[in-house]
C-alpha cells in the first residue's frame, strides 16, 4: 500500500540495514492494533503462517478475521478491524495479540517501515506512530525476528515489485475487464490455492511466482 508522504514527514531521516541498530520497542499496549482501517495488507507468507498455525483455510478467515479490498488497483486481503475502537480481530479482551508468534509482516515490522527503490529496499524508523513508545537499541534483524531472514527479505522484495509491475501493466492497458481477471488470478494463485504445510513455503511460493510472471508476461 502506497503512502503519499515524504520521508521527512514520517521518519527519523535515516535508512537502516538488517545489521544496523535502531531505537524500537513495544509495551504491548495494543494501540497499533486498533483503528488501522484496511492498511494491514497480508502477503502470501502472512496467510500461509496464519492458516497453517490456526489449522483453518483461507475461506474461513474471509468470513471472520480478514476481508478483501482493492489495493493500488489489485484485490488483496487485509486484517479486519471491527467493533468498538475498530480492533484487530486477532486481539483478545486484554488487547493482546493471539497470533503474535506468527503475526503478519506489517505488524512484525512496526514501528519500522520499508523504502523501496531500484528493485531493492531499506528500512526506516517511523516517528509519531507508536502511542506508547519504549524505545531500546536493537538490531533490525533481531526486531524482525525472522528465522530465515534472507529468504524472507527476498520474498518481500519480489512480492512488492511484482505487484508494482502488475499495477503498471494494468494502468497501461486501461482495461477494467483485464484488471478484474488479473486480480482474481493473483488471488487464486497466491491465496486461495492450497499450500502444503509439510513442505517449505518459500519453494512453493517461488514456483507460483515464476508461473504467474510467465502467465502475466511480466
Amino acid at each position: 500500500m502506497k503512502r503519499n508522504v515524504t520521508m521527512e514527514e514520517i521518519s527519523d531521516g535515516r535508512f537502516y540495514e538488517v545489521n544496523d541498530m535502531v531505537k524500537a520497542g513495544c509495551a504491548g499496549c495494543g494501540g497499533c492494533c486498533q483503528g488501522m482501517g484496511q492498511s494491514i495488507v497480508l502477503s502470501p507468507l502472512d496467510i500461509f503462517r496464519i492458516i497453517s498455525n490456526l489449522k483453518v483455510d483461507f475461506e474461513s478467515l474471509i468470513n471472520d478475521k480478514i476481508e478483501l479490498n482493492v489495493v493500488d488497483g489489485i484485490i488483496l486481503p487485509n486484517i479486519k478491524m471491527d467493533g468498538v475502537g475498530e480492533k484487530c480481530h486477532f486481539l483478545d479482551n486484554e488487547n493482546k495479540c493471539t497470533i503474535h508468534g506468527f503475526r503478519p509482516d506489517i505488524c512484525r515490522l512496526f514501528p519500522l517501515g520499508r523504502y523501496y527503490e531500484d528493485r531493492s529496499f531499506k528500512y526506516f524508523l517511523q516517528i509519531n506512530e507508536c502511542q506508547n513508545a519504549h524505545p531500546l537499541k536493537v538490531k533490525v534483524k533481531k526486531w524482525l525476528d525472522e528465522p530465515e531472514l534472507k529468504k524472507y527479505e527476498d520474498l518481500v522484495g519480489q512480492w512488492h515489485f511484482f505487484l508494482t509491475d502488475v499495477e503498471e501493466m494494468l494502468n497501461t492497458k486501461n482495461n477494467d475487464s483485464l484488471r478484474r481477471q488479473v486480480s482474481l488470478y493473483i488471488l487464486q494463485k497466491f491465496y486461495l490455492e492450497s499450500y502444503s504445510f509439510e513442505d517449505d513455503f518459500f519453494s512453493q511460493f517461488e514456483k507460483r511466482f515464476d508461473e504467474a510472471k510467465k502467465q502475466l508476461l511480466l
